[in-house]
């Protein structure tokens, strides 16, 4: 059997309306699925505002760049991330501040943050990793008593929830990505969503060159080319669609991982804080002390097995690329985190036989 890591799964809807773009010769960054995708994206998360990017990459930037976020400024954010998130601070001639994660939930250990506040800070990039939200009350409240906004990475966590409300509608600006290996895909787009309408405004012009509102190809400042294509979102208007029916697969997937693995002593299994909405974008496990292997030796047995994997990201802090205010700076939870997690085969085409072959391959490389 080979079971790759993750697989989409691309509904009829999307291919009707990817197929209508086509034949209809609105394939570029103007035609009625924008908007459509737009206005039910906002609907879903519960923002006044959407707007279509290229990438969640981009996504990132633009939200930091509506901000006005640029040289001089400080951002702080996780040391456990995706590269992404310190790129689009770069892009902006911002300094990135790191903070190391919480334990269980690998996200910004929030009582880490005041004492890396200076009066540069900006903004608080709050990601919320591999499906699990961040904890979100001390981060506002950090953030109103210090007057600083908060851009919340949602890449991962499409429909994850907080206390009841929708991730990436709690801070300022919330930015998501649409890649191929997210619970929506759109193959390569991002959304910046907010309630903020002069932000949103912004943000929409920003993505289209800063056409002069009143003057097309005229340019008051600069902007980007981060339209997303007609195509796109037809193909993300169609996945929306069955959003429902994709986070009962993931809540599926969670529940079945972890009912299969909780007997294997030299594995950590996730956690799903009271609260939260945990969408298990990727199914995450920790190799202990007491496992015989290390972590990539492991991966290497499930290889052998047909069972792809891939490790968690690298801390921020060790990247070649890294250029942060305080290198002094130690990351002990991110560095632990990063040298034992790998996550398993946990895409929407993942079927109970193959769950099932994976967990059993667990259990039996435990006794080679």
């Amino acid at each position: 059997m080979k079971i790759p890591v993750n697989e989409p799964v691309i509904t009829e809807a999307s291919k009707k309306y990817v197929q209508e773009a086509v034949e209809t010769g609105w394939i570029s960054s103007a035609g009625k699925f924008i908007q459509q995708f737009e206005e039910s994206f906002a609907e879903f998360i519960g923002t006044r505002h959407a707007i279509t990017t290229t990438s969640g990459t981009s996504a990132l930037h633009l939200g930091l760049c509506a901000l006005n976020i640029g040289p001089g400024d400080e951002v702080i954010l996780p040391n456990l991330t995706m590269g992404a998130c310190m790129d689009a601070i770069l892009y902006t001639g911002a300094t990135p501040v790191l903070v190391d994660i919480e334990r269980d939930t690998f996200n910004i250990d929030p009582k880490q943050i005041e004492a890396h506040l200076s009066e540069k800070t900006k903004a608080i990039m709050a990601v919320h990793l591999f499906g699990h939200s961040a904890d979100m009350d001390p981060i506002r409240v950090i953030a109103q008593e210090h007057g600083i906004a908060i851009l919340e990475d949602a890449a991962e966590v499409h429909g994850g929830t907080y206390k009841g409300r929708m991730c990436g509608s709690m801070g300022t600006i919330g930015c998501f990505s649409f890649y191929g290996n997210k619970i929506i895909t759109t193959g390569e787009g991002g959304m910046v969503v907010t309630d903020n309408d002069a932000l949103a405004a912004r943000a929409r012009s920003l993505k289209d060159l800063a056409h002069d509102a009143a003057k097309r190809f005229w340019h008051k400042e600069i902007g980007f080319n981060y339209r997303m294509t007609n195509l796109q979102a037809a193909l993300g208007l169609g996945q929306l669609e069955s959003v429902k029916e994709f986070l009962r697969h993931k809540e599926w997937l969670g529940q079945q991982y972890t009912e299969k693995l909780k007997d294997i002593e030299w594995l950590d299994l996730p956690v799903t804080r009271e609260g939260i909405g945990n969408v298990y974008w990727m199914y995450i496990v920790l190799v202990n002390d007491k496992s015989k292997f290390t972590r990539d030796e492991l991966r290497a047995k499930l290889l052998e097995r047909g069972i792809d994997t891939r490790d968690i990201f690298y801390p921020l802090s060790d990247q070649p690329f890294a250029n942060t205010s305080r290198k002094d700076d130690s990351y002990p939870v991110s560095a632990d985190i990063a040298k034992r997690g790998f996550y398993l085969p946990s895409g929407l085409a993942l079927t109970q036989e193959q769950l099932d072959y994976v967990a059993d391959t667990l259990h039996s490389i435990e006794n080679t």
